[in-house]
């Protein structure tokens, strides 16, 4: 909510001197996809409930619409400095009222999100630690996942890249270990051109397999939270975003049509339905071994704490920014002196996790079938119907301003193509909630009406500051493009003021062989020129580091 003290701006967040690049963006959204999580929990739902051997098809479809999507978030990434994610666009390209009502849906649903696989990291790691020997409650390996969390959020975001990059590349590398022997095997027959035609593409099931497709991208689209961070937002934020989509839905598309010719198109459907989260398990140990499997194992654990992580430093961006423009208390939008990390921020959202995760383990629910599915499922509509949001705004901004310098194509044609696409992933989601979610609860199944009540309760806010905190309601979606505080300029000491001549008497005449020294003037008048110039300069540098 607003913070409603009569307190002065919050400090903008100091920018770490740009410490990410492009490639650690993109560390960064494709582990908050998370790929090996995706493919173990997603794609034999999709297979089982969905169209069976047409969802690589699926995840292609999926990824088109998303890249279309992207070259419009591209173009308000530019706009926006590359940072402050869907509230900084909706603000460019919709107004204020929007922004904020953007801004608390996207708090809400990565926080969700972040909870959702907090609560999916501790339950697998009991399973999988318990197949080995090793029983834990899944409340203690929850909580090591969740301290672990607090650790890297809390410093700079440098280190989580970099952790993050070693683990994207494990969960990354075991799959294709996995592609290249059922390639290996099975030659072209295990690539069925029977997942592309008609039929499976269009049979029954589709619109869940689509589903299912589309949530498996969610986490993509939060490299434009990293523009202060990066050394060059203007190019490294859609690149990665970019490579992410094209990365992303590459991988799901091969991955998924190589299992699908290893199980066989026959019996697709039924096998998965059997199996379910075990159906890539089990080829991890037909095609790699007892070996190859245990490393899938653990590399599902490492890939729930990745996007964990990820998801978790999109939430406390995003707080930090409303914080910053006064929507949340002042103190979330501090940066840490020697991190440069939203640390207060990082710190809000694990407490709210522990607590979350609290409740659900002394209320004795199943922290899959319960907390997983209803949090993870609320998050996962709500971003969403934020992708679809700014497909939109990008296009109206197009045509309320005219020409910016782009194209038609690329500023409204292929944005509104992505925007389509987004609403009928917005549809399907709502449509299946239930499935998505494994839940035929009551509440859980009302779950997506808190959406709308959040996107309510931000325009209210709006309307609210718009009429009794103007000066808050103005600096609304700037507080992204206040660049770092620097150090203020060295004080230059001012020159000695020419002393005034004294007041003399008019002299007595004097013989004309005789003439007054000459006062050196000119000297002193430079100094005081030169060093008025370094003042004027020193505090030009710094206005231009505060513009």
């Amino acid at each position: 909510m607003p913070d409603n003290r009569p307190t002065r701006r919050p400090e903008a967040p100091a920018a770490p001197a740009g410490r990410l690049t492009t490639r650690h963006i993109l560390f960064l959204i494709v582990a908050a996809a998370a790929p090996l999580s995706a493919m173990v929990g997603t794609v034999p739902l999709a297979f089982a409930f969905g169209n069976g051997a047409g969802v690589p098809a699926a995840f292609a479809f999926a990824g088109i619409t998303l890249l279309c999507f992207s070259v419009g978030y591209a173009v308000s990434a530019r706009r926006t400095g590359g940072s402050g994610g869907f509230y900084a666009s909706t603000a460019a390209d919709l107004g204020r009222p929007p922004a904020v009502a953007t801004g608390y849906l996207a708090l809400l649903s990565y926080n969700c999100a972040t909870i959702g696989l907090a609560g999916a990291l501790g339950y697998f790691t009991q399973i999988i630690l318990a197949q080995h020997g090793l029983n834990l409650p899944w409340e203690w390996c929850a909580a090591v996942g969740i301290a672990l969390v607090a650790v890297f959020g809390y410093r700079e975001i440098g280190a989580s890249a970099r952790l993050l990059a070693l683990l994207m590349l494990g969960e990354i590398g075991i799959l294709f270990a996995l592609d290249i022997a059922i390639l290996v095997k099975h030659g072209t027959h295990a690539l069925p051109a029977s997942s592309f035609s008609e039929h499976s593409m269009t049979g029954p099931g589709t619109g869940v397999a689509l589903m299912f497709a589309f949530v498996s991208f969610i986490g993509f689209e939060s490299a434009a939270l990293y523009g202060k961070e990066a050394k060059d937002p203007q190019r490294s934020v859609p690149r990665a975003t970019y490579g992410a989509v094209l990365l992303i839905a590459g991988f799901y598309a091969l991955t998924s049509w190589l299992a699908v010719g290893a199980v066989g198109t026959g019996k697709l459907k039924e096998v998965a339905g059997n199996e379910l989260g075990n159906l890539f398990f089990d080829l991890g140990n037909s095609y790699l071994g007892t070996v190859g499997g245990t490393c899938l194992q653990v590399m599902l654990c490492t890939s729930l704490f990745a996007a964990t992580l990820a998801l978790h430093s999109a939430a406390n961006r995003y707080a930090q920014v409303l914080a910053a423009d006064g929507l949340l208390p002042a103190g979330l939008a501090e940066q840490h002196p020697k991190f440069a990390s939203p640390h207060r921020a990082s710190v809000v959202q694990t407490v709210l996790t522990v607590v979350v995760a609290a409740v659900f383990a002394l209320a004795g629910l199943n922290p899959y079938t319960s907390m997983t599915t209803s949090m993870l499922g609320l998050g996962t509509l709500g971003i969403v119907v934020l992708q679809a949001v700014a497909a939109l705004s990008v296009v109206v901004a197009r045509l309320r301003g005219g020409a910016r310098g782009g194209s038609w194509l690329r500023e409204a044609v292929i944005p509104l193509l992505g925007f389509a696409g987004l609403v009928a992933s917005v549809w399907l989601v709502v449509g299946n909630f239930s499935m998505l979610t494994g839940s035929t609860n009551v509440l859980v199944a009302d779950l997506p009406w808190l959406v709308v009540a959040v996107v309510v309760f931000g325009l209210l806010a709006a309307a609210w500051l718009r009429s009794a905190r103007r000066a808050t309601y103005q600096r609304l979606g700037t507080a992204h493009l206040v660049t770092a505080p620097v150090a203020a300029p060295v004080a230059v000491p001012a020159p000695a003021p020419v002393p005034a001549p004294a007041a003399v008497p008019a002299p007595a005449p004097v013989p004309a062989a005789v003439q007054a020294p000459a006062i050196d003037v000119d000297a002193d008048l430079a100094a005081a020129v030169a060093a008025g110039a370094v003042l004027s300069m020193s505090h030009g540098d710094s206005g231009e580091r505060h513009a």
